[in-house]
C-alpha cells in the first residue's frame, strides 16, 4: 500500500534560502535529528548533489536507503526519488517554496512512501506523521538560525 502524506510550515526566510539548507546534505547531521549518516554519491555540474545515500532511525532500528534528486523546479521546489531502500520499495516527495505576503515562506513537504514489510495502517500513518513533522520542525529551526 502506497500512501501520500503532505504538511505545510511557515519559515520565516526566503524561499531561496530555504532550498539552500535543504540542499546542503553535507551539513544534514547538524539539524536533522532522525539522521545517523548522509553521504552525497553524485552531483550534477553545479555542485548539486544528485544522488544521496541516508541511514535514519525508523520503527525503532536503523534504515537506509538512497534518493536520486530532480532540481528541474528549482529553487521553488526539490524531489527525489527512491531508488534503493531496506525497509522501503518507495519513498518519494518533494519540498516546494513559496513566498507569503509577509516575505516568510510556506514550506510544503509530500511524501509518498510504501513499506516493504507490511504495517498496520494506524502505524504507518503515525509513523508518517512524525518523518514529516520532525523534518519540517528541524528544518524551519535551521533555516531561521542560519
Amino acid at each position: 500500500m502506497t500512501d501520500h502524506a503532505t504538511q505545510q510550515v511557515i519559515v520565516r526566510a526566503s524561499p531561496e534560502h530555504c532550498f539552500d539548507v535543504v540542499t546542503d546534505f553535507d551539513s544534514y547531521l547538524q539539524w536533522a535529528s532522525d539522521l545517523k549518516e548522509v553521504s552525497v554519491l553524485e552531483r550534477d555540474a553545479e555542485g548539486r548533489a544528485t544522488k544521496v545515500a541516508f541511514r535514519a532511525a525508523a520503527f525503532g532500528r536503523s534504515t537506509s536507503y538512497t534518493l536520486q534528486y530532480d532540481y528541474s523546479k528549482a529553487p521553488k521546489e526539490v524531489s527525489w526519488n527512491e531508488i534503493e531502500g531496506d525497509l522501503t520499495s518507495r519513498l518519494d516527495g518533494a519540498y516546494i517554496f513559496n513566498p507569503t505576503q509577509d516575505g516568510d515562506t510556506e514550506v510544503t513537504y509530500n511524501l509518498l512512501a510504501e513499506l516493504k514489510v507490511p504495517i498496520p495502517v494506524f502505524v504507518k500513518r503515525r509513523a508518517e506523521s512524525k518523518i514529516i513533522g520532525t523534518a519540517l520542525r528541524n528544518l524551519k529551526s535551521r533555516v531561521e538560525s542560519s
